[in-house]
């Protein structure tokens, strides 16, 4: 899942797949903003067929945030 994740990261945002830990902050650290974070959200739901709630992306703040929250999801 991390592996894919970090894969539809770098769509988005201008980084080196090596460079993407799991403690790398989405905003502060990757560099992207409300909007590629939301096309981000839609991308994964079309990969990964899921469903994610808004309340709950928003305490997405880590790239391990999203894996965790991913795995959850695919339960």
């Amino acid at each position: 899942m991390f592996e894919k994740l970090k894969e539809i990261i770098c769509n988005y945002v201008e980084v080196d797949p090596a460079d993407i830990k799991p403690e790398s902050r989405f905003i502060d650290d990757l560099g992207f903003n409300s909007y590629d974070f939301m096309s981000l959200l839609g991308e994964l739901e079309e990969t990964f067929d899921i469903q994610v709630d808004e309340q709950e992306v928003m305490k997405l703040h880590t790239v391990e945030d999203a894996v965790n929250y991913l795995e959850t999801l695919k339960k």
